[in-house]
C-alpha cells in the first residue's frame, strides 16, 4: 500500500507546483496532464488547467489537481505537511520563501530539544510544519 497526498487547488495548481519546485532544491515536477477541451462535467474554463500533476519533494509524491474555484473547499491548517531539515541554512531558506506572502503561525523557535520549529501557511493556503532537530 502507498499513501500520497492529493491537493485540489482553486485553479492555481500549476503555479503552486512551480512555486514548490523553486522553494525546495530537491523538488521536481514529474507529470502534468491538462484538462482537455469539452471534458464531460467540466466547465470550459478548466480547459488547459491541471487535471493531474505530480510533484516530488524530498522523495515524497504530492499530487495536484485544479478544481473550479467555486467548488473547491478552502485549505486550512487542520492539515499540514511535516517537513524535517538537515541544516539551519536549508530551514531558513525554505522558511523565508514559504512565509513570503503567507502567514507565520509559530516560530521559528527552539522547542523541547528541537533546534528550530515553525508553522507556516504559504501563499497557496498550504500549511507546513518545519522542524530542524
Amino acid at each position: 500500500m502507498e499513501m500520497t497526498m492529493f491537493l485540489s487547488m482553486p485553479e492555481n495548481a500549476e503555479a503552486a507546483m512551480n512555486f514548490y519546485q523553486a522553494v525546495f532544491t530537491d523538488a521536481s515536477i514529474k507529470q502534468l496532464v491538462r484538462y482537455p477541451e469539452n471534458m464531460p462535467k467540466s466547465p470550459a474554463k478548466m480547459t488547459g488547467k491541471v487535471l493531474n500533476g505530480e510533484l516530488e519533494v524530498q522523495g515524497q509524491k504530492l499530487f495536484f489537481m485544479d478544481m473550479d474555484q467555486d467548488m473547491v473547499p478552502a485549505l486550512n491548517w487542520v492539515f499540514s505537511i511535516y517537513t524535517e531539515f538537515d541544516t539551519e541554512i536549508e530551514f531558513q531558506a525554505v522558511f523565508d520563501q514559504l512565509s513570503a506572502h503567507g502567514t507565520v503561525m509559530m516560530g521559528p523557535a527552539p522547542i523541547e530539544g528541537l533546534k528550530l520549529v515553525a508553522w507556516v501557511t504559504d501563499k497557496f493556503g498550504l500549511t507546513w510544519q518545519m522542524v530542524l532537530a
